[in-house]
């Protein structure tokens, strides 16, 4: 299918919807109040938000409207859920990937797997290529030039359009520091994100109570 090209907020939108559908499976479809506290939390985000209800509700209307997201019915507030993979006939890991690479911007292929854990495992860093090099296939990400000090190359989604290019490179440092380095801050992402998933879980549970 052809796609309208999202903006910033329908992307942020439907990327915490995918992360939160795998994350907090017990609080899915989220409601309103969840998904903004999904969209605006400070980790695992880049950039990092302030968005309205108002701004929400009006990027799920143009994803509804692109066959993306749907609202469910069955509960006391609205809740809403993606329909990325059969929109774009992609298999959950490719969903993964698409997920992350929406709500932390362009990575290595290393930095996908790690910051995919929570989404999907996957069993190696060739792998999450296979995936990638099928999305690339697609159109839907794409292989960023190397920048300079770099050793390895970004990939970003395409769903927003073409990327940006010319970010500045992260701070030099030897190979084994840079990658323990990453790991730590991956964790640390992590637990960040599962303190943000129940914040989102209480908050949604509070709203659905009327509290």
């Amino acid at each position: 299918m052809t796609l309208p090209i999202l903006t910033l907020t329908e992307t942020r939108v439907l990327g915490t919807l995918l992360e939160k559908q795998r994350t907090v499976p017990d609080a899915y479809p989220l409601s309103l109040n969840a998904l903004a506290a999904g969209c605006n939390q400070k980790s695992s985000r880049q950039p990092v938000l302030d968005l309205s209800e108002a701004d929400i509700a009006q990027a799920l209307d143009a994803l509804k409207a692109a066959g993306l997201t749907v609202e469910v019915s069955g509960s006391r507030v609205p809740r809403f859920e993606h329909r990325l993979e059969k929109a774009l006939a992609v298999p959950g890991q490719a969903a993964a990937l698409l997920a992350v690479l929406m709500l932390r911007g362009p990575q290595t292929a290393g930095e996908l797997r790690l910051n995919c854990e929570r989404l999907y495992r996957f069993a190696d860093i060739s792998s999450v290529e296979a995936f990638l090099d099928e999305l690339a296939g697609r159109g839907l990400v794409v292989e960023l030039p190397r920048l300079p000090g770099a050793r390895e190359n970004r990939w970003s989604h395409l769903l927003s359009g073409q990327p940006a290019l010319g970010e500045a490179p992260p701070p030099a440092m030897p190979r084994g520091c840079h990658e323990e380095l990453f790991e730590l801050k991956a964790r640390v992402a992590a637990l960040e994100t599962e303190v943000a998933d129940l914040r989102g879980l209480l908050a949604g549970l509070c709203a659905e109570l009327g509290g």
